[in-house]
């Protein structure tokens, strides 16, 4: 072979390594310029991913991307949800935990008698997983909202409750906790609603018409085996022992719920705070002091003083928690027995020794839910609430 030719061809070779550079180069920048600075995929409107999911919608955001509607054209063009995780390495990788705790889901409930929300399908979108779900409504806490939080009356919230613990208790029967469980993550299937004038309030609310309900987001879910995060759920439904670092399992969940079911009956948050040792004082106002084995064995020692929580009731803070809290019972908004049976269930979720705190389970069979499986059968609890 010539010299001449051996130029032409090392030029040709350098040609085709710049060609293919460029190409990946554009590729590159095709990606970026699909995501936010942040994460998230940028998307419009009638865009179709994956020649199938066409998006109707934005439904929400969240730290972990956005849930949009789409159309689902291989299903005959229904709606679905489709969770879009931002294109970051941390949230790829806890979907993909969550991608496993939602097939473990659906294996063991083929037929979703359990209310926990149904995951589709998933897939890899330009670095996005992407995770379809069945298509619901407006959240417990956002029709609560749209509703000037009104309180749900109370046989709305008994079916609503046995549902939640009922599919709380599922995960936990399956070795899971939920670690988030709150009001903006229990959605209606359906929200439609009729309009009921409140003589009481002198206005029109909003009464929901299906109380049927599904559990969502299982994002920091975790099997009993796997790590155990010293700090989970939100705020507001955070159970004592997390705050006190005495390690947390099943018994989390069923605090959150009682937080939860408090709201739904009085309209507003139980342990409305953003401290660690004002919602602790807060706790001590509604249900008493904090039990002497969880202070001793307690990691957070700088919250008491001689065995008792280090709290002055006369700063600002003090004067804060005095006005906003008062015992459970005095929340009461009736003296009937479907009432006080429902404070009885309240009282057993937030026990605070998560040993003594009733299980799921033994919920699901407490007196509040007779009427749901025996009409009429509350005349035992009538004539002990005569006695008291």
């Amino acid at each position: 072979m010539g010299k001449t030719e051996l130029c032409s061809l090392y030029k040709g070779f350098l040609d085709c390594i710049c060609l293919c550079l460029s190409r990946s180069s554009n590729e590159a920048a095709g990606d970026n310029e699909r995501d936010t600075e942040n994460g998230h995929l940028i998307y419009k409107s009638g865009d179709v991913l994956e020649d199938r999911y066409e998006i109707i919608d934005t439904l929400g955001e969240g730290t972990f991307g956005k849930v949009v509607q789409c159309l689902d054209h291989s299903r005959g063009g229904g709606g679905i949800a489709l969770k879009i995780i931002k294109n970051l390495d941390k949230y790829r990788e806890a979907a993909k935990l969550e991608i496993n705790v939602l097939e473990k889901i659906s294996e063991r409930d083929p037929d979703n008698r359990h209310h926990c929300v149904q995951m589709l399908d998933w897939f890899n979108y330009y670095g996005h997983v992407c995770i379809t779900f069945e298509l619901l409504s407006l959240s417990t806490f956002d029709f609560l909202k749209a509703n000037n939080f009104l309180p749900y009356p109370i046989n709305q919230i008994r079916h609503m409750a046995h549902q939640i613990c009922d599919a709380v208790s599922f995960l936990h029967d399956n070795k899971l906790t939920h670690t988030d469980l709150k009001p903006e993550n229990i959605l209606f299937v359906n929200s439609d609603y009729s309009l009921i004038y409140n003589s009481e309030k002198k206005c029109n609310e909003r009464r929901i018409n299906d109380t049927t309900v599904r559990l969502v987001d299982f994002g920091s879910a975790t099997f009993d085996h796997e790590h155990h995060s010293a700090l989970i759920s939100t705020r507001h439904y955070r159970a004592p022992e997390i705050i006190l670092e005495l390690g947390w399992s099943h018994p989390c969940d069923v605090w959150s719920i009682g937080c939860i079911l408090f709201e739904y009956y009085a309209g507003f948050t139980l342990y409305q705070t953003h401290d660690n040792k004002e919602h602790l004082a807060m706790m001590e106002s509604i249900q008493g002091p904090v039990p002497q084995r969880m202070i001793q064995t307690s990691r957070k020692q700088k919250y008491f003083h001689r065995g008792r929580l280090d709290w002055n009731q006369c700063s600002k803070a003090g004067r804060y928690v005095k006005a906003k809290c008062k015992p459970l019972r005095k929340y009461l908004l009736s003296h009937g027995t479907e009432h006080h049976q429902l404070f009885y269930l309240l009282e057993r979720m937030l026990e605070y020794e998560p040993s003594t705190r009733i299980s799921l389970s033994s919920a699901l069979c407490h007196p509040f839910f007779l009427p749901l499986h025996h009409p009429g059968r509350n005349q035992t609890w009538r004539n002990k609430l005569r006695k008291q």
